[in-house]
This record gives structure tokens, sequence and C-alpha cells, in this order.
């Protein structure tokens, strides 16, 4: 409908919608359409609420009628007896809408008695109350004399914030000889001008020009916006430059990073010196796209400046001037077109977690239970969860927007005693959006591994003599398990030893592994002897590992030397040796024989003269017992004497044994046989050249192990024969007689 108030017209279209909107309440909701111009004086009239909605003015007072309005500024009044609204301040459809066609400003009317709410939309139609203006008043050129007819120099745009008609409509120049104007509509409809020279100038004749540039829009009264162009006619550059494109499009997403590239326009000039030297500005671009944009002057580079937001501007439209040195330029169009993004990312909520769980948990048990949900729609709002790496678990889809975390393997504790779950949900934006949610799993220990023993077996070396009571060695092992599974106690299994109950020597520490001897041990009484150690964790059910532990008694020199010859008689007299006098030096007079319970180096004797009543004319060899001087070829050489196989110089067949009980083995040999020849009941033979060690105690003992014993041993009243390893005897070759006849002489016994 159309209504006509005094000194004004105005014309506005009624849309009445009823609906019920409370059933209890009775309320309806309406809505109601105007039309008006922008930059109505305040108090003008926007229409006549209780007529178009077809109520009296009797029953308004009571229905208390009013505006409701969520806007920071009231924009419209009524009054609340009349029901006709006003306008209640100044309306700039610009400063509203901006350059939106459309212009609509909502607004409640609120009645009660029964409770009404009408929705009121007035439509702001644009007046022509804005002129075209230039970003630019004052546009300076310079051009090349040289400059060929048909350049065209960019004059850039008018901006009219009024929309339609009263917008920018066309351009027009100051009447000139030289010039033309040409009006281009880019893609977004705004004009722009093109300054086009018409023919050659003259420096010499015309140095500079004056023209102005008119912006006219279409509205009535018709308005209009100029700009004054300054031109500087410039000496030859021949060649401007030139861009290798005339017009530059590229999409860039709304997430551009600041300081990232959009792209770089590039412009060549074939003259040479600073005449090829280019520059770069933005000509005549909005205020808008200068805030978002910068242009690197010298090499053409555009790069983000402020972020983009796709929802407020869409795309832009850029010009790029390129200048020489010498004052020539062109011009090209950028269009940027801003790409809408994938704006949120997925979230992740963890909705339960079962933590710690046993490490005999079976595949499929259920650890978490996770919500994830995207704001976004579409494929955007889609979201898939996984997670990096070789791990235990699995995840599956459980219902709408919710995942469950599974076992899918076999775990252990002692490889991996807790997991950092990194669970990623991605939606299928582009480019997607990610988050991720770490869970950190325990894994709870059950007894699954028996102690272990640091070594397989172990060999411990116990002085004899030792205190009872005293530490003799010590085991340890270990049990991967945690807490009570890895409780590790120590005992020994029962056994004897020589019939008596092993407990009775031993002990161990429950506790510490450590063994304790019970008594002193005899080495003499036996060597060695082996211990079964058990270590038991203390799980349910407990497990256990056995080891072997063999005990070696080292000898300690606790034992004196025994003399076996010359000892004393019966009745305790004293032997005598009977010398011819004849007897040069170096005469074998006799033989002390001794030997030591002991063993190795504790067994190794010495011989000394404690008493004689002619010490000059006796002597007795340190190693040998001979009471005279050695025989030069029977001393020992440094391989034969006792020490270990590393003391030897290889110069001799034989060797020393190498280790204390073949040491040992060869020293119980010697008293043997010494035995045997101070009874009388045995050669020191036995087989050519072995005093019968092979056959006693294996072939690995010969003469070549062993010095020649037998130089040590002379027994009176045997019938074994002693004879030195060299066959001499003061210097004469031994016979075949036996007894104890010697080559030089009988031995008589007083």
């Amino acid at each position: 409908m159309e209504i006509r108030e005094p000194g004004q017209a105005v014309t506005r279209q009624v849309l009445l919608i009823l609906f019920l909107f409370a059933l209890f309440c009775r309320a309806v909701s309406q809505q109601v359409h105007y039309s008006i111009p922008e930059e109505m004086a305040k108090g003008s009239l926007v229409g006549n609420l209780a007529k178009d909605l077809g109520l009296s003015e009797r029953e308004l007072p009571n229905r208390k009628l009013r505006v409701v309005s969520a806007a920071k500024k009231q924009y419209f009044s009524v009054n609340g007896e009349s029901g006709i609204v006003y306008v209640n301040g100044r309306i700039d459809r610009e400063e509203i809408c901006g350059t939106s066609q459309l212009c609509v400003i909502n607004f409640e009317a609120v009645l009660e008695n029964p409770l009404n709410v009408f929705h009121i939309n007035v439509a702001i139609q644009d007046i022509n109350d804005n002129a075209p203006r230039f970003v630019k008043d004052n546009i300076k050129l310079e051009m090349s004399e040289s400059t060929l007819p048909g350049a065209r120099f960019l004059l850039g745009n008018a901006e009219d914030p009024d929309v339609g008609m009263n917008s920018l409509q066309s351009y027009q120049l100051s009447p000139n000889q030289d010039f033309i104007l040409e009006v281009k509509e880019s893609r977004d409809g705004n004009k722009y001008a093109d300054l086009v020279l018409q023919k050659p100038l003259d420096r010499e004749s015309q140095r500079s020009l004056h023209l102005i540039l008119t912006a006219v829009d279409g509205g009535e009264p018709q308005r209009t916006g100029t700009a004054q162009i300054w031109i500087n006619v410039t000496d030859a550059n021949d060649n401007p430059p030139l861009f290798t494109q005339e017009l530059y499009k590229v999409s860039l997403r709304e997430n551009a990073p600041t300081g990232s590239l959009v792209l770089q326009v590039k412009a060549t000039d074939n003259d040479e010196g600073s005449y090829a030297q280019i520059s770069y500005v933005f000509s005549n671009i909005p205020e808008k796209a200068r805030q978002k944009f910068s242009l690197d002057p010298e090499t053409g580079k555009i790069t983000v400046k402020e972020p983009l937001d796709f929802e407020e501007t869409r795309d832009y439209t850029l010009l790029v001037e390129a200048k020489d040195g010498g004052g020539l330029v062109t011009h090209c169009k950028v269009e940027i077109e801003v790409l809408d993004e994938n704006d949120n990312a997925p979230e992740v909520t963890l909705a339960s977690l079962a933590t710690p769980i046993p490490e005999d948990s079976v595949s499929g048990t259920v650890i978490a239970l996770i919500n994830v949900i995207d704001q976004d729609s579409g494929d955007n709002g889609i979201v898939f969860c996984h997670f990096q790496g070789e791990l235990p678990f699995k995840i599956i889809s459980s219902s709408n927007n919710y995942y469950k975390l599974l076992t899918d393997s076999p775990l252990d504790r002692e490889r991996t005693p807790e997991y950092n779950i990194t669970i990623t949900a991605t939606d299928k934006g582009s480019p997607p959006f990610s988050t991720q949610k770490t869970i950190l799993l325990q894994i709870s220990d059950i007894n699954d591994n028996a102690p272990v023993f640091e070594k397989p077996s172990y060999t411990a070396y116990v002085p004899e003599n030792n205190p009872s009571g005293a530490s003799i060695f010590s085991v340890k092992a270990s049990d991967r398990d945690l807490d009570r599974n890895a409780r590790v106690t120590y005992s020994i299994l029962s056994s004897n030893l020589q019939e008596v109950p092993l407990s009775s020597y031993i002990s161990i520490n429950s506790q510490t592994g450590a063994i304790y001897a019970q008594r002193s041990f005899d080495y003499e009484q036996f060597r060695e002897f082996e211990v079964q150690v058990q270590a038991q964790d203390g799980g349910s059910p407990p497990l256990s590992s056995n080891v072997t532990v063999r005990v070696f008694i080292l000898d300690q020199n606790d034992n004196a030397p025994r003399i076996l010859y010359p000892s004393l008689g019966a009745d305790g007299s004293v032997l005598f040796e009977m010398v011819p006098r004849s007897a040069e030096a170096g005469y074998l007079v006799s033989k002390v024989v001794a030997v030591d319970a002991d063993s190795g180096h504790n067994a190794w004797l010495s011989y000394h003269l404690l008493q004689a009543t002619e010490p000059t004319l006796f002597s007795i060899g340190l190693h040998t017992g001979e009471q005279a001087q050695p025989n030069p070829d029977w001393r020992f050489s440094q391989a034969q004497r006792p020490g270990t196989s590393g003391s030897q110089n290889g110069e001799e067949g034989g060797a020393w044994p190498n280790n204390q009980f073949d040491t040992e083995m060869l020293q119980a040999m010697i008293l043997a046989s010494a035995n045997e020849a101070a009874d009388g009941n045995s050669t020191l033979g036995g087989g050519a050249g072995t005093m019968g060690l092979s056959t006693r105690y294996g072939p690995q003992f010969t003469l070549q192990h062993v010095p020649d014993y037998r130089q040590n041993v002379y027994i009176p009243g045997s019938t074994a024969t002693l004879s030195n390893s060299s066959g001499k005897r003061d210097g004469k070759s031994s016979g075949s007689s036996g007894g104890n006849k010697k080559k030089s002489g009988k031995k008589e016994k007083k």
C-alpha cells in the first residue's frame, strides 16, 4: 500500500504473517515490512503500526505497545497511544550497511494483554547523499616525449559509497588535444579510467600538462568529484616497462599466514641503465586492500600483511604500477580470490579410561572410550581416529562420535611398563585439521618371570682354617617382575657332604644371598664340594630357579715338614755315616728326605745345617738335602724349578704343572713314592724314565714334568736303586750293583 503524509511521500509495504507462538500465553508473532529513504529527519513518520495490524486506538493504552531491539542504537520509536512508528535518529545507509544493495533494520514491537510480538523490518532506501571521491585527488604522471600514441596510463577509480544509480557511473576529462579518456568496468562492477595518449608529446614545446578528471554519479541531483592530473613530460626513454601479464589471477586460502607470498608480478624494460630499473607500487587501491597486502618495490612480490577472512571479503582487486628509471610506467591488474577454510579442529574428549591394566589382559580388552566431535559440516566435519607406531592396541568406531581403544596383542610389563598412546583425530577437510589426545596407560605386573642368577654357575675359593660364621661368598639373583613378585629369597637345597648334612657346613642369608661357613674347613680333609642354591620370588604361585656353587678349599701353610730320612733309631740313637778318607770334595755323604702335608708353595722345602762339629767340611744342598757340594750336573734348570707355568723359559722339554691341583697331585705322588722307597718295598722305577708316575697318576706325569727326586732319596738297607740323572758319581760311571754301593766307595754305618 502507499501512504502519503503532508510534505513527504513514504512508500511502505506491509506483510502480515500470523502463527502460533505460545499456546498457553496466547502470544502471536507477526512480521511487518516498511521501506523508507535514508537520512530522514528525526520524528519522521515510518508507518501506522496499529492500523497495519488492525488494532483500534482505544485498546492501545492497555496493550502497552513498545519497541524492543537488541541493537545498541534505537533507530525507531513507537507512540504507545497512536501506534505510529517514527524515526528516532539519523539513519545513514552507508554507515549501517556499507556497499550492500539491500539494507534492512530489524526490531520488535511488543503488545501485552495478550502478549503479541511484532517483527518489524524496515528497508532503508539509498539516496544520493554522497559524491564520488578519488583516493588521490592529485594524480602525478611522468611521460617521456617518446611515448607512442595509444599508450595507456591508469588513473585509478573514484569511490562512491552510494549504491545503484546513485553510485559512480562515468568519468569525464577536461578538453585537451593530447589525451582521451577510456572508462572500463572491473569484474566487481567498479569503474576505472585509463588515460590514452592521442598524439606524441613534445617536451620542448610543452614541459607539463594539467588535466582535470571528473567522476560523475547517476543520482538526482547529480554529484561529482574531481582529481587534478599533473603530467610531467620527460626526455626520451624509448621503452616503457611491460608486465608479463596484463591480468594476474590467484586463489588464496583465508588461513594464509602473515608474510606468505601471494604472487609475484614481473615487468621488463628493454632499455638499459637506470631506464631499465623497475620499481613497483600499488596504484589507487582501496584502503582495505592496502591493509591486507604489501608489495615489495624491488621484486614485485605481493605478500599477506594481515590475516584474511573469507566471511569478511571474498576477493580483492589490486592495481600494480611498474615504473622504470626514466619515469615510464605501466600497470597490471591482480585479482585475488579468497578461499574458505576448514576452520574448526576436531575436539577429543576422554570419556572413560581403565588404567592400569594387567599384563595378561586378553586381546580385545576395552581400555578407553573416546568421544570425538567436529563443529564443521560436510567433509570438514567427518572425523577418523588413528595412532602412530607399532603398538599392541587398536582403535575402532563404536557408535556416533565414539571410539573404543582395545588391546590387540599380548602385553609385557617387563618390556614396556607403560604406554603414551597419542590418538590423532583428523577431519576430511582440505587441508585436514587434526587434534591429538595422549593417554598414559600403565601396565600392572603379574608373576610371569622366575628369578635369574647373574651367572649360570659360581665358583668360590675359601682358605682353610676359616673362622666359623664368616661370609665366604655371595650369590645374586634378580627378578624382572615388580614389588612382591620381584622379592627374591635364597635357600640351600638339602644335601650331604661326607654323610653329614650340608647345613652343618654352610648357611645362606635368605635376603642377601650371602653364604656363611658354619665351621672351619680343612683342606687336608676335603678340597671341594658343591652347593645347590635356590632363588624364589614372592609371587603367587612363587617361581624359582637354582644355581650350582662349587666351593674350593685353598690350602694354608698349617703343616710343618716331616723328615723321613734319616730318622732316629727305635731307642732314640743317632745314625752315623762313614766317609772314606779318600773322599774328594763333592762326595755324596747322605741325603735328607722330608715331606710336607700341605700343597703348592706351602710344600716346597729347603734344607739348612743348623749345627755341625766341622761346618767347613760339609754342606747341604738347599733344595736337594744332599750333605755335600751338589754335583753341578744335577742342578735344577730354571724350567725345572717350582713355580707357575709362566715362569718357565722353555729350554727343557718338561714343564711344571700350571695349576694348584696338578701341583698337589704331583706332590702327593712324590710323597707316596718316597714312602714306598723308605719302606724298601719298591724301586723308584716303574718304567723307563717315568719313576712309575704314569702308571700311578696318569700318562701326563712323566720325568719331563719333575726333576729327578731320586737324587734326594738315600735309604740305607733299601734295595732301591738310586742314581742321578747323569749316571755319574764322583766323575765315574755308575755300575749295576744294587744296595747302597757307590762307585766312589762304600758308606759304612757305625
